[in-house]
């Protein structure tokens, strides 16, 4: 890779959003490592909400691209009921499902870019998020949503985040019957998605783009323009509050998935700092990772880089269900 001069890029910035680290420096990012109980914790949870029926009901509003789209409404463990968007293939069966999160602050429309035309999607909103579930089960990101509950492992607002992406694709199963699942997420999105993946063998990919909540020993030394910073205020105040932060790291959490993943990853990030993002990708059993120049910002041959970066998704998402798929049958 060409080497970039980023401060050209971004003139007057706060900080310098490599932190110090170049590229061979973030290769090296060790994963933190799981404090004890942390696979039995999340693997309970998971149990639990498998038990939960999701009742989806769905609100058709139009054709959008190759998708019919609906708002879809469901339950999730707490006997919340969230809302988002769900659409199905308008040109015959889906090939697979996919679950779609999102960054800091929700979505006010679903985004395409990744989602090939022969798969089921939902792109379910956080609690507490978006324009659907602004200040349901958790404040909204303005009022506080990254500390909500960080005082319990239990109740702490990222679990709550990660148990209801498992929600989210027993409502989409509801409705399309047994397919395989893929999961994209960014940032906010990203980070959970770590979270859940490993634990629900329904997900036979992902993409992670810039993951957030990744090495916390690191993340928590170093100032952010992202949610981030209020979680390090937060425990510089709270130091008992980093023993909570251990069950929510996604780069511990990455360690436990099987499954294939890509990975973008940023050599310069304001919000989320390039070691947090890299140790996620670092903690991976089956990675592909594209390294990025740049993630949360703007930046020259930004457009090309998007264009990229979505068709590769949709082809690793296709080759990751045909692998699946395949291994099913000759496994019979």
């Amino acid at each position: 890779m060409r080497e970039v001069r980023h401060w050209d890029w971004f003139g007057d910035v706060v900080r310098d959003g490599t932190y110090g680290y170049d590229l061979e420096a973030l290769l090296a990012v060790e994963p933190v490592v799981p404090p004890a109980g942390f696979e039995e914790l999340w693997r309970g949870w998971y149990a639990a909400a498998r038990e939960v029926p999701p009742d989806p009901i769905l609100t058709p509003i139009g054709r959008q691209g190759a998708h019919e789209v609906f708002v879809v409404e469901h339950t999730v463990a707490d006997g919340l009921r969230l809302r988002g968007w769900l659409a199905m293939p308008a040109g015959g069966p889906a090939r697979f499902g996919m679950v779609h999160g999102h960054g800091y602050g929700g979505r006010e429309a679903p985004d395409w870019s990744r989602v090939p035309d022969d798969a089921a999607v939902i792109f379910p909103i956080a609690r507490g998020q978006g324009v659907f579930n602004a200040g349901l089960g958790a404040p909204t990101p303005e009022d506080g949503h990254v500390l909500f509950g960080i005082d319990s492992v239990e109740r702490y607002a990222l679990g709550r985040c990660a148990v209801d992406l498992w929600h989210a694709a027993s409502a989409l199963l509801d409705v399309v019957g047994p397919l395989p699942l893929y999961f994209v997420g960014e940032s906010f999105g990203g980070g959970i998605g770590a979270l859940a993946l490993p634990w629900d063998d329904r997900f036979v990919g992902a993409t992670l783009v810039v993951p957030s909540f990744g090495q916390y020993d690191l993340r928590l030394r170093l100032p952010c323009e992202g949610s981030g910073e209020r979680v390090r205020h937060h425990v510089a105040e709270h130091p008992e509050a980093r023993e909570v932060l251990r069950f929510f790291d996604a780069s511990t959490a990455a360690g436990f998935v099987h499954v294939p993943v890509r990975v973008e990853a940023a050599l310069w990030d304001g919000h989320v700092p390039p070691p947090g993002q890299f140790a996620v990708a670092n903690a991976l059993e089956d990675v592909e990772l594209s390294v990025l120049p740049a993630g949360h910002t703007e930046y020259p041959g930004l457009d090309a880089v998007l264009a990229e970066s979505y068709a590769a998704t949709r082809a690793h998402a296709l080759r990751s269900v045909a692998r699946a798929v395949g291994g099913a049958a000759g496994a019979r």
